[in-house]
């Protein structure tokens, strides 16, 4: 753990596995197009005393978009269920090595769980050093999750529209690849519009991440400077569902920057909606 950093080395983990205070995450969740199966996987092989973080099912499950994040009160039933109060310390990994553990990494934090970190290259670089893993499913001792959702951190459409209006809205940068970015392609979710939010920035995430976890600092400082991002300006992602937008918050959070959000709903709502604005 470096000071100030929202990652982890798989040192200070194992270092630290067993401490009273310590929450092993597994966030793992795959695209439906890949064929896996995250809670299956978990089974199979997870870092000792981790538990298994459903994306979709710790969520606003009443709505049809995806995995959009569950009220205070849901989020600290389900999340207490799995044994972790907001006071643990908590560390989140996923099965690709950073993927997903952002998604969970965001939620936990804006929830008051403000000592969550991210595995620094996940369970791949933690078996590919020969460190331990156990099978099966564990039963957690249940524990209280005080939540108290952060003031802006999630963001609605309503709220990004008004931005637009007023012409003031925070800059809102969208992870999704250049091709749908630029409507060059249809979206793999059926039914959405191509383009993108009007005035918004394109930073695929997949430029964020060398080698399985955060590139260095000061090559996410220079993607940021390249893609138009001003540093001191409020930052909110997007993505195409919600999952892959907050690897842009924990790439912010590693350069020391506070003042960011997620649009939860992400393409999944503003592309299906005829009614908003766009791009193309």
């Amino acid at each position: 753990m470096t000071r100030g950093s929202p990652l982890v080395s798989t040192d200070w983990l194992a270092a630290h596995l067993g401490a009273p205070d310590l929450r092993v995450v597994d966030a793992s969740w795959h695209m439906p197009a890949t064929g896996r199966d995250a809670a299956a996987e978990f089974a199979a092989a997870h870092v000792p005393g981790a538990v298994f973080y459903d994306i979709d099912a710790i969520a606003d499950t009443t709505i049809e978009l995806p995995h959009v994040a569950a009220d205070a009160e849901l989020f600290a039933e389900m999340v207490g269920a799995l044994g972790i109060a907001e006071t643990d310390r908590i560390v989140v990994y996923d099965t690709v090595g950073l993927f997903s553990a952002a998604r969970a990494w965001w939620n936990l934090r804006v929830m008051g769980a403000r000592n969550t970190f991210v595995l620094s290259g996940g369970l791949p670089k933690w078996q590919a050093e020969g460190r331990p893993v156990e099978a099966g499913a564990p039963t957690p001792r249940p524990a209280v999750f005080r939540a108290r959702l952060r003031a802006g951190a999630i963001v609605r459409a309503e709220d990004i529209l008004a931005g637009l209006k007023r012409g003031d809205g925070p800059q809102i940068v969208d992870v999704r690849a250049a091709n749908r970015f630029n409507a060059e392609v249809d979206e793999p979710r059926p039914g959405l519009r191509r383009g993108r939010i009007p005035g918004s920035r394109n930073l695929p995430f997949g430029q964020l991440i060398e080698n399985g976890t955060l590139a260095a600092a000061a090559d996410l400082v220079a993607k940021f400077r390249a893609a138009g991002i001003d540093p001191a300006r409020p930052v909110v992602s997007s993505c195409g569902s919600g999952v892959t937008a907050p690897i842009l918050n924990l790439a912010l959070a590693a350069t020391g920057h506070e003042q960011m959000g997620v649009y939860d709903g992400s393409w999944a709502e503003w592309g299906a909606d005829h009614n908003l604005p766009l791009e193309n």
